[in-house]
């Protein structure tokens, strides 16, 4: 009997021990899946992270390459028909410079027609600085840039519907980066020579 009861304690050592075997390899299993478990967290944290940062310097060179219309929007007309449209640009505070070049086929302002019967793309335009870097008539570079100021001149004669008294027209104007600025006026009831828009 004391042989049996012996037997009975060994094996009840021996269960214990095989069962702290079980408990630590279950125990490093857990440890190993949190593990993999907390690098694929960060891994998306950090990749969330960085496509945030893209989102946000995207949109910071977006809003810095904006453009914006100084002063008046006037029309020159041949009565009944309107000629062309002029108005100042400049850059919106902080932004990039531009590009202000209508020979140019390639990362330069472009402009837009649109009225009621037609859209015209990369319509005539032509330029005159006002206010170019340090003061000259004409600057160094065609540039754009803070400070500057350029007056566009848009030429519709060209447009198969030109537009006319009480015509609601558009331009818009596309930098090579930023957003694009709608200037959108309507011809008054009679059609003069020189018009401010308002």
């Amino acid at each position: 009997m004391r042989k049996l009861a012996r037997l009975f304690r060994s094996l009840h050592k021996n269960e214990e021990g095989i069962t702290g075997l079980e408990t630590a390899i279950i125990l490093i299993a857990f440890v190993i899946v949190a593990s993999v478990f907390a690098f694929v967290v960060l891994s998306t944290g950090l990749f969330s992270a960085e496509r945030g940062k893209e989102t946000v310097f995207a949109g910071l060179e977006k809003a810095r390459g904006n453009l914006e219309v100084r002063g008046a929007v006037t029309a020159a007309a041949t009565p009944p028909n309107v000629d062309s449209f002029t108005f100042n640009l400049a850059n919106a505070a902080g932004g990039t410079p531009t590009l202000i070049d209508p020979t140019a086929d390639f990362n330069s302002l472009a402009m837009n027609y649109i009225d009621e019967d037609e859209r015209v793309p990369a319509i005539a335009w032509s330029f005159t600085w006002i206010n170019a870097e340090g003061g000259a008539a004409t600057p160094t570079n065609a540039l754009l840039e803070p400070g500057e100021l350029v007056e566009i001149t848009v030429d519709v004669s060209a447009v198969a519907s030109a537009p006319v008294a009480n015509d609601t027209v558009t331009i818009e104007v596309v930098p090579p980066s930023g957003g694009t600025m709608l200037i959108t006026r309507t011809m008054p009831p009679e059609v003069l020579a020189v018009m401010d828009l308002h």
